[in-house]
């Protein structure tokens, strides 16, 4: 099982390479480069990634007993990222400007690309519902406190927490939008439908081709150097995961609920981390590198995690 496990996971990490590998070249080449990017990522910010929330809730039927777990999967995963904003506090302090980069990367998992396609392979529909509710977690929660935390005023000092402006962001209104449509069971006709479908559907490559770009312009052997990246995994890949294994034990959460929330958990760094980087001016470089070498990592944690869990 541990094997199958992290042979699933290393696909998954690989394809996502590969992908990653297009931009790379493409950027050498250039073809489509970091400075491209960059400028197309508000393509991403307002229109691909709300799509895909939205997609997430009109696809899913609702019952009161997928309700009911949906809603211990979405507060399981709010948990996690409220764990790893208690644990990523403390740390990354001499990291200048690049410290919000760093706890993001702790808080907030790839929920989309890792956590998803793993519980497709390993549970089936059952496990890709109860991620779905994470995906939901970490869009409503990445689009509140993840825009407050990458967001910096004029002066560089952190912006004021402002409520109004929480709501004007499109990863929530997006999530304001779709979760009426959930409980209600609205389906949308196939004229709205698709093209939300092709507009989700570009999120994972645009993402990955973007990260390239940036992995171009990165200094790699710096990248394997940097200690703030290996505390990262330690808090992202272990230290968390741990801890939110015996939270839900201790809560009686089990069989596939357990293991799909396990999964959600146990996700290296997300590609937002970069996206929200480029979005906020920060250094997308240090953002690409951290998301790189967790997501290397995460083949040997994520399957031990899976395991104790199962």
């Amino acid at each position: 099982m541990f094997l199958e496990n992290m042979a699933n996971a290393a696909q998954q990490v690989l394809i996502l390479y590969i992908l990653v590998a297009v931009g790379f070249i493409s950027d050498r080449l250039k073809v489509f480069t970091e400075s491209t990017a960059k400028l197309s990522n508000n393509l991403l910010f307002y229109c691909v990634t709300p799509a895909v929330i939205l997609n997430s809730f009109i696809s899913m039927e609702f019952t009161p007993e997928k309700a009911l777990s949906l809603a211990i999967a979405f507060l399981c995963a709010v948990g996690t990222m409220i764990v790893g904003m208690i644990f990523s506090a403390p740390f990354f302090k001499n990291k200048g400007d690049d410290r919000a980069i760093y706890q993001f990367s702790v808080i907030y998992g790839n929920m989309g690309y890792m956590a998803l396609p793993l519980a497709q392979a390993l549970l089936g529909d059952e496990g890709v519902f109860y991620c779905s509710a994470g995906v939901m977690a970490f869009n409503t929660v990445c689009f509140t406190h993840g825009v407050w935390l990458m967001s910096k005023s004029v002066n560089g000092k952190k912006a004021k927490f402002e409520l109004l402006n929480i709501f004007k962001t499109p990863g929530v209104i997006s999530v304001l939008i779709g979760l009426p449509l959930f409980v209600a069971g609205v389906k949308m006709p196939h004229m709205i439908a698709a093209p939300l479908n092709y507009l989700a559907g570009m999120n994972t490559p645009l993402a990955m081709i973007f990260f390239g770009t940036y992995i171009a312009n990165t200094d790699i052997k710096r990248m394997l150097f940097d200690k703030g990246i290996y505390l990262v995994s330690i808090l992202k890949l272990i230290l968390i995961p741990f801890i939110m294994l015996g939270i839900y034990k201790s809560l009686g959460i089990s069989g596939t609920l357990l293991t799909a929330c396990m999964i959600s958990a146990s996700a290296p760094s997300a590609n937002n981390t970069v996206m929200f980087a480029a979005k906020y001016d920060h250094s997308t470089r240090t953002a690409s590198k951290i998301v790189a070498l967790v997501s290397f990592i995460s083949v040997l944690t994520m399957p031990f995690m899976i395991v104790l869990a199962s």
